[in-house]
């Protein structure tokens, strides 16, 4: 009589597994960190206890909602994700969950973080965050992704807005010290995706997506990702350049930019897919590193 238990708690177990790995945990977790940032920079000093409380309300809907875009991207991309080696494993293309299932946890989780925002912290937090969501779960995943080169160009207006949110959430407006935070993020998509898709260009092809270095090949594409890497250089000064942040910013801005940048050139000479995968791994490092440089150096000034 008793066998049966630990049966049920692993199946249990395993079906909430499931259900965490459709709202990709590790990309949440970065949107979080980035709203995380905007929260932070938006307060002048300390925060207090009531701005901590906020703050954790803030980043309970934002990630709410953002786990939800992220469940309905893996529903709507269920055939494409099985053809592809990078996303084969997950719960909704190997049919171990149903769409009907992934949809109805993508719409738990987005009313549950739309109401939290709503009534815990401010409507224009709410609808920015919503409209975030839309961004992505509909207008990237399901119109520009299988229809443009420049999807992850156009569609990374919505990646680019956690710091944005997080403002929002502090403050209740939008200011220009938000916008740049957003400005940096949106031109570090590209290369940063275009590095991925250059050592996995064979599963886009496969999986019928028009990725740059499906449609415009790897030169082409390797030269887009140095000259972004460039723009994205003078857009990282900016924040020390408005007065948003100190020297160690500054020095910590010019030295991942420099590595971003050495990567990217580096790549350009001379492709490998080793060398490709290094310049994805190096963006994601120089992102975060960029990120905690602006908040330690926040309570510094």
């Amino acid at each position: 009589m008793s066998t049966p238990l630990p049966m049920e708690q692993s199946g249990t177990a395993n079906v909430f597994r499931q259900f965490y790995a459709l709202t990709k945990p590790r990309v949440v977790q970065l949107i979080v960190f980035c709203a995380l940032i905007g929260m932070v920079l938006a307060v002048p000093g300390v925060p207090g206890w009531d701005d901590v409380q906020r703050g954790a309300l803030a980043c309970v809907g934002i990630w709410l909602v953002a786990g939800a875009a992220a469940a309905f991207n893996c529903l709507v991309e269920k055939g494409i994700d099985a053809k592809m080696k990078r996303t084969a494993w997950r719960p909704t293309a190997r049919g171990q969950l149903s769409d009907r299932q992934a949809l109805i946890f993508s719409a738990v989780l987005c009313g549950a973080g739309s109401s939290l925002l709503w009534f815990a912290i401010n409507p224009l937090t709410m609808w920015l965050t919503f409209a975030t969501f839309v961004g992505y779960a509909v207008i990237y995943t399901l119109i520009l992704k299988p229809l443009t080169p420049q999807n992850i160009v156009i569609g990374g207006a919505s990646g680019a807005m956690p710091p944005v949110l997080g403002w929002a959430a502090m403050t209740g407006e939008v200011s220009a010290d938000a916008l740049i935070l957003f400005l940096i993020i949106f031109l570090w998509t590209p290369p940063h995706f275009w590095a991925l898709a250059l050592y996995r260009v064979e599963d886009y092809r496969k999986a019928g997506l028009p990725m740059l270095p499906v449609t415009h090949g790897n030169e082409f594409t390797r030269l887009q990702v140095l000259l972004y890497t460039c723009v994205l250089f003078a857009a990282c000064l900016m924040p020390f350049i408005y007065g948003m942040s100190g020297w160690l910013y500054l020095a910590v801005a010019i030295a991942v930019s420099i590595g971003f940048t050495g990567y990217a050139f580096a790549l350009w000479r001379n492709y490998s897919d080793a060398l490709a995968r290094k310049t994805f791994r190096f963006s994601l490092i120089h992102l975060s590193v960029l990120f905690a440089a602006l908040l330690v150096d926040h309570y510094l000034i």
